[in-house]
């Protein structure tokens, strides 16, 4: 079911390997709503938007086919609110069993249905948030008893052999002692785990961000553990560097450079064209986007989990060829 052939297992690679000489748009971020089941403090959405401007599955499968990007992430808000988010799971495969789609929820929806039509729909990946090893993540997404759905449901999804969950965790002053729990807490459940680092561009909370010399010592500690398990194991998605800069990042608070619009953009609910989910300055077009943002941006305000995996340095991009390949192999079919 949807696992990559051998074919599109080569594409993707030899995409990746272009990639180093001819610039082309790596990833596409479709918001596809901008409504929320949580009300999580590390983020600035929430609620529910009433009439929501939204476009349709059909419009999602030109996009693609316009921007060709190789890697489509299909995030909110909360995407599965949407009534419709079979048929926009599917309208992304344009190209075989290519792009590489990628669905970002909390989970809070998440069954074993709604998992198995995904997959039927052609989804390559499925990414479930989580901040906390316990019953602290509802406090932490303002959603009691989530936790306690996640612990029921994600082993049970594992239990189907597609080894296509990721447990994805943004890094904070609040769950920065958490994240070799967190691993630990994904392999108690048979899934992989991601890190991203927290930004205050989101919500303005800067008390969510690491801040004094104490802190930052013990979070040098903890990644020093997490690079040695990364280095062991298959279960840290992150790539060693991709760890490293989010050290940085977490350390300093920037990292410049930014190739939004470039490497990677975000399409909103209404189809419009934003360099990033946290610059939702809306632009008719991507050439458009380039001109007046891309060659003018500055910003290294952030390091989210879409930036790092877009940014790969030519020389890092080809160092990390092999982890790309150990990280997707498992998929491979003949």
């Amino acid at each position: 079911m949807n696992k990559l052939s051998l074919i599109d297992q080569l594409k993707f690679i030899t995409s990746r390997v272009s990639n180093l000489f001819i610039p082309q748009l790596l990833t596409v971020s479709f918001e596809t709503t901008l409504s929320c089941n949580c009300n999580c403090k590390h983020c600035d959405l929430g609620g529910i938007k009433k009439e929501e401007n939204q476009i349709g599955a059909k419009d999602y499968a030109k996009i693609v086919r316009e921007l060709k990007p190789l890697v489509v992430q299909i995030s909110g808000g909360e995407p599965l609110l949407r009534k419709d988010i079979f048929e926009i799971v599917k309208s992304t495969k344009q190209f075989g069993n290519l792009p590489y789609t990628i669905l970002v929820t909390n989970g809070v929806l998440l069954t074993e249905e709604i998992y198995l039509k995904l997959k039927e729909a052609g989804l390559n990946q499925l990414s479930v948030s989580l901040d906390f090893p316990d019953k602290r993540h509802d406090e932490f997404r303002r959603h009691p008893g989530l936790f306690s759905h996640l612990e029921n449901v994600i082993p049970k999804l594992a239990k189907h052999g597609f080894d296509d969950i990721i447990l994805n965790s943004a890094i904070t002053r609040e769950n920065f002692r958490e994240i070799i729990p967190l691993a630990k807490k994904a392999k108690e459940w048979g899934v992989k785990i991601s890190y991203s680092a927290y930004t205050p561009l989101r919500t303005g909370n800067k008390q969510l961000c690491i801040q004094d010399e104490k802190e930052k010592k013990e979070l040098r500690e903890i990644f020093k553990e997490l690079i040695l398990l990364q280095e062991k194991t298959d279960l840290i998605v992150n790539s060693k560097n991709g760890l490293l800069r989010f050290l940085k990042f977490l350390e300093t608070g920037y990292i410049p450079n930014c190739q939004a619009g470039l490497s990677f953009i975000v399409v909103m609910p209404d189809g419009s064209f934003v360099p990033c989910s946290l610059r939702r300055i809306k632009f008719k077009n991507l050439e458009d986007l380039r001109k007046n943002f891309s060659a003018k941006n500055t910003c290294g305000g952030c390091y989210v989990a879409i930036r790092c995996y877009s940014e790969e340095s030519i020389f890092n991009q080809i160092k990390e060829l092999p982890h790309y390949w150990k990280i997707i192999k498992s998929k491979l079919t003949f």
